[in-house]
C-alpha cells in the first residue's frame, strides 16, 4: 500500500464519523457496518465504513484531553 493511503481505523482506535462528525472508539463491524462508541461511554451507532476515518495528530489529542479534563471534574 502507498504510503499517502490512509486505511481505516481497527478496533480500539479512535475514529471520527465523518458523516455526524462525531469522534468514537471502533468497537466493532457487523453487517456492513462499523460499531461506534463515544470516548467516555454510552450507546453505540454504526457509520457508514466509507465515513469512518482516522483522527489527526491535533484531533486525536484533543479528545484525549478533553476526556481527561472531564474525568477529573468528577474524580477520576
Amino acid at each position: 500500500m502507498a504510503s499517502n493511503q490512509q486505511t481505516r481505523p481497527g478496533i480500539g482506535e479512535l475514529a471520527k464519523d465523518s458523516a455526524r462528525n462525531r469522534i468514537g472508539v471502533v468497537m466493532g463491524e457487523i453487517g456492513g457496518r462499523v460499531q461506534m462508541r463515544p470516548l467516555r461511554g454510552g450507546m453505540e451507532w454504526d457509520a457508514m465504513p466509507d465515513h469512518v476515518v482516522a483522527l489527526s495528530a491535533r484531533e486525536e489529542l484533543s479528545a484525549r484531553l478533553a476526556v481527561k479534563n472531564g474525568n477529573s471534574q468528577v474524580g477520576l
